[in-house]
């Protein structure tokens, strides 16, 4: 991309700001959740790979990174040659192995000297930076993560699947008790469990959830097309029935 189609854009972004009484009246709560929705569109594209979709949604991400940048600018907040110059030092700072003379045999070597820079950059903690905002999967995987990076990790996966098993057994506990609010927070500590195992056997568990939960869609919709076909509503059908159907939809995956 050159800098002259850079330019370009960004000046179309300042006259609809200008001249568009739409764009004129927004802030950045107001397009937040439209921020946040171009994030999974461009997810969605990348796990479809369709690649002519992530090209449009990538679009509509920069689009928001620049409008946001000139909101800011109208206030007096900061300039979007700021928001440049800021990721430029940090990627510069924080890949002392490739502007630097420091080194990185691999990965991990390279994320660990990571969180090294940002805890001397001011950080109180290694856990800052994640937001609160994220899904809860991928949260705890972020939280597990960089806590890992300095050492805070299990040894081995089997030790990890030891404590899956052991936070099942005290959520079924919980469950026989009959304690609600226990219980809540015993499956929890399930859930983070597993998130722990996911990654160490190096699965993203929010990208395994979505994924399953795309399955079931497919399956169900499935479903409900061959009972609907069959003459019948889905809430007159029978389990049996369901079942028949959903079995019948895994083999058109």
């Amino acid at each position: 991309m050159t800098e002259n189609k850079f330019t370009e854009f960004v000046k179309i972004v300042e006259r609809l700001r200008k001249e568009c009484p739409w764009d004129r009246e927004q802030t950045h709560d107001s397009i937040k959740d439209a921020t946040l929705e171009e994030t999974y569109e461009v997810l969605e594209a990348i796990d479809n790979k369709d690649y002519d979709e992530l090209k449009k949604e990538l679009g509509d991400m920069l689009l928001h990174v620049v409008f946001h940048s000139k909101i800011a600018e109208e206030n007096d907040n900061f300039k979007l040659d700021e928001v440049i110059d800021f990721v430029q030092e940090k990627l510069i700072r924080r890949h002392p192995h490739i502007f630097g003379e420091k080194e990185a045999k691999d990965s991990e070597a390279v994320k660990k000297n990571w969180e090294t820079i940002k805890l001397s950059e001011g950080r109180e903690s290694v856990l800052e930076g994640v937001p609160k905002e994220l899904p809860s999967l991928q949260r705890a995987y972020r939280l597990q993560d960089k806590a890992s990076k300095v050492g805070f990790d299990w040894q081995n996966k089997q030790d990890v699947w030891k404590k899956v098993i052991e936070e099942i057994e005290e959520m079924h506990e919980c469950e026989r008790i009959g304690d609600k609010e226990e219980l809540e927070k015993e499956i929890g500590d399930v859930f983070f469990s597993l998130v722990n195992y996911s990654r160490f056997l190096g699965i993203n568990p929010e990208n395994a959830l979505r994924r399953t939960n795309e399955k079931f869609i497919f399956r169900f919709d499935y479903v409900q097309r061959k009972i609907k076909e069959s003459g019948k509503n889905i809430t007159d059908s029978t389990l049996e029935e369901m079942d028949k159907y959903w079995d019948e939809s895994k083999t058109k995956e």
